[in-house]
């Protein structure tokens, strides 16, 4: 049987019924911090598991000029290609589809609620394809849930999971509480900086 986190089906129902608890409407702080100090606005950046793609306008605003979306379900995809119509071909490129089978390579990968809406049981295949996506001496910048859900997803985890997930493809450059979290998820974020090995 599919896991349901990586069923089409499952997610589209979510957003069918507005059952989007995960979507703040706005770019993550802490994840529009990070973006502010890069200098470089032709870093190829992937953003996984995309919902409505706030960073992507954030990025878009910001002058950056190699963007890719990748989300599961079709309707949300074909919003999203309304919506950055004028930048598709140009600065931002939209892509229908399951994550682990994306190919490719990027500097930049951001992540925001991708990993906690994964069951914990594909988090081994995570790293691995996250690490492949990344050419050498990307990063992986995003933030984490630091607590731990009775049923999921979401999905969390602790400080001490995530150092050993990720330390035998990635250097921890960051992997901290997060000082800059929305209210309601206050004390209970963590933001990584991995850089591929």
């Amino acid at each position: 049987m599919q896991n349901k986190t990586l069923s089409r089906d499952y997610w589209s129902k979510l957003y069918h019924d507005n059952d989007t608890g995960w979507d703040i409407g706005f770019p993550s702080p802490a994840i529009k911090e990070y973006v502010n100090q890069l200098q470089n606005k032709s870093l190829s950046i992937l953003i996984p598991g995309c919902g409505n793609a706030y960073e992507a306008d954030y990025l878009l605003a910001q002058g950056f000029t190699d963007v890719t979306l990748i989300d599961i379900v079709p309707s949300l995809t074909a919003a999203l290609e309304q919506k950055f119509s004028k930048e598709i071909g140009s600065r931002i490129r939209i892509i229908t589809g399951d994550f682990f089978s994306q190919e490719g390579t990027y500097q930049l990968i951001l992540e925001q609620t991708f990993l906690s809406a994964l069951d914990p049981s594909l988090r081994t295949r995570y790293v691995n394809k996250m690490h492949s996506l990344l050419v050498k001496g990307g990063h992986l910048a995003g933030v984490l849930f630091s607590k731990v859900f009775d049923d999921g997803p979401p999905f969390g985890g602790t400080m001490e999971e995530y150092d050993l997930m990720f330390k035998r493809k990635f250097d921890i450059k960051t992997l901290e509480p997060c000082f800059n979290s929305i209210e309601r998820r206050n004390g209970s974020e963590v933001f990584i900086n991995l850089i591929a090995k």
